[in-house]
C-alpha cells in the first residue's frame, strides 16, 4: 500500500506560479509511474500530467502543456507540478495517483492510489 500526500495548493493571483508536491509513504515510488489529476467544481476529474518511473518521460495534456511540468525526485519519494501562467480555468483540487494498471495513462480509473488532494484557486 502506497499512501500520497499532497500539499502546495493555495490562492493565486492569474498569472502567478504554485508548485505542488506529491509525497509517498514508500520508498518504492520509484517503480511506480505517477500522475496529476484536477477536478474543478461542477466538472469531471479531468488528466493534468504524468510522469514514468525513472523520471525521464513527462506527459502534458493540451490545456496545460507549455505552462505545467511534471517532474520527480525519487531520492525524496516526490513527484511536483510546477504550474506557471496560472488562469482561474486552473482552480480546481489536485490530486496525485500512482501505478496505472492500464496503458492509458490519463485514465482515472486504471489508478490505485489517490491522495487526498489539494486545494488550487487562481483569482483574477
Amino acid at each position: 500500500q502506497v499512501q500520497l500526500v499532497e500539499s502546495g495548493g493555495g490562492l493565486v493571483q492569474a498569472g502567478g506560479s504554485l508548485r505542488l508536491s506529491c509525497a509517498a509513504s514508500a520508498r518504492t515510488l520509484s517503480y511506480y509511474r505517477v500522475a496529476w489529476f484536477r477536478r474543478a467544481p461542477g466538472k469531471k476529474r479531468e488528466f493534468v500530467a504524468t510522469i514514468d518511473g525513472s523520471g525521464i518521460t513527462g506527459n502534458h495534456a493540451d490545456s496545460v502543456k507549455g505552462r505545467f511540468t511534471i517532474s520527480r525526485d525519487n531520492a525524496k519519494n516526490t513527484v511536483y507540478l510546477q504550474m506557471n501562467s496560472l488562469t482561474p480555468e486552473d482552480t480546481a483540487v489536485y490530486y496525485c495517483a500512482a501505478n496505472p494498471s492500464g496503458p492509458d495513462y490519463s485514465t482515472a480509473e486504471s489508478y490505485s492510489y489517490w491522495g487526498q488532494g489539494t486545494q488550487v484557486t487562481v483569482s483574477l
